[in-house]
């Protein structure tokens, strides 16, 4: 059988997401912007002109490092933060959070570095990531900036997938349907 896509117009570009099976009745489009600069800015840029005011951005490891990069760099280089896989050597002692997203197998955690944490006391933080679907890697996240004291201004993602379309919460750019087993759009 041959590959199935679907095309879709995202922040005035036109892309062809591959379509993936994740049951035997159900496929998703695979969104992934690494390896595709123009699409990363495009898409930074719109968010940027759409985002609330914050201090600082958050987005969880790995697909949402390229679009938290770059919607920092485009507002003037500002830090961010990241929600990482896996604590890391230089981490001065972390937070964490349990995540079961639907494109990844195993239930996962997240962990957040302790100075970064301080930094995020107080402020206003506002959550990216590259497609919300089911929410449970938002909901982790979130879970993580209120542990260290901060507070969630604004959820953003480029495409909202399912019922994450529904949400009156999420700031997006586009709807990214689900697929049937055939390749037919059935939400």
């Amino acid at each position: 059988m041959s590959r199935m896509y679907h095309k879709m117009t995202i922040a005035g570009l036109e892309r062809e997401l591959p379509l993936c099976p994740i049951s035997d009745e159900l496929m998703i489009g695979a969104f992934v912007i690494f390896g595709d600069p123009e699409l990363t800015t495009a898409c930074a840029s719109e968010m940027l002109k759409r985002a609330p005011e914050y201090d600082y951005m958050i987005s969880a490891e790995a697909k949402g490092i390229p679009l938290v990069h770059e919607m920092a760099r485009l507002a003037g280089n500002q830090k961010y933060f990241l929600a990482r896989k896996a604590p890391k050597l230089y981490m001065t002692g972390v937070f964490e959070t349990t995540v079961h997203s639907i494109t990844t197998e195993k239930v996962q955690k997240l962990y957040l570095d302790k100075a970064d944490a301080e930094l995020m006391k107080g402020k206003r933080i506002l959550i990216v990531d590259d497609v919300i679907s089911t929410g449970e890697s938002l909901r982790a996240i979130e879970k993580l900036v209120e542990a260290a004291g901060g507070v969630v201004c604004g959820k953003m993602t480029i495409l909202a997938e399912g019922d994450a379309q529904q949400r009156d919460d999420l700031i997006y750019l586009e709807k990214l349907p689900l697929f049937d087993k055939n390749g037919n759009i059935i939400g």
